[in-house]
């Protein structure tokens, strides 16, 4: 798989850790930033990465903050997008196995190097196979409803 990784300044050194750590899985990476320890808005980093992964530029990604939380609220912004805050393996393998996440996100200053890798490696090795598609086929929809709605709104303020 090609696995779009992306994080902000206060997970700069880990994300070089996991970057490695996913080659050595045998997948391969697109760093969608950043590129040091200097301040930048998670933000900017999380939408990249979930266009990456709604383009189909990249399978999957792997999102990295100071908590993990920013960076899934950001993700989930964006249509399509559904990111999970994981970490432990079993929020991991849930977070594909449930929910089909295109992206999980991670806090730096939450886990470790060590762990961290355990929790990309059980998200990497699962794969979803449709046991929630019920739940996850009211999500899409839901957003589906929502963006209709937008569209419509759009359309008729657009005619005024």
């Amino acid at each position: 798989m090609k696995i779009g990784i992306g994080c902000d300044h206060n997970a700069f050194d880990l994300k070089e850790i996991v970057k490695s750590y996913v080659e050595e899985l045998g997948h391969e990476v697109e760093d969608y930033g950043c590129y040091s320890k200097d301040a930048i808005d998670y933000p900017d980093v999380a939408f990249k990465v979930s266009a990456g992964v709604s383009n189909g530029e990249v399978t999957r990604g792997i999102l990295l903050c100071g908590t993990g939380i920013g960076m899934c609220i950001a993700a989930n912004k964006y249509p399509g997008i559904r990111a999970a805050l994981t970490h432990d393996v079993y929020s991991a393998e849930r977070a594909q196995l449930s929910n089909d996440a295109q992206i999980i996100t991670i806090g730096s200053q939450i886990l470790g190097p060590e762990a961290t890798k355990k929790v990309v490696g059980a998200y990497l090795n699962s794969n979803w196979a449709g046991g929630s598609q019920r739940k996850v086929d009211k999500i899409v929809e839901k957003e589906k409803e929502f963006f209709t709605e937008i569209s419509k709104e759009i359309s008729s303020n657009s005619c005024n």
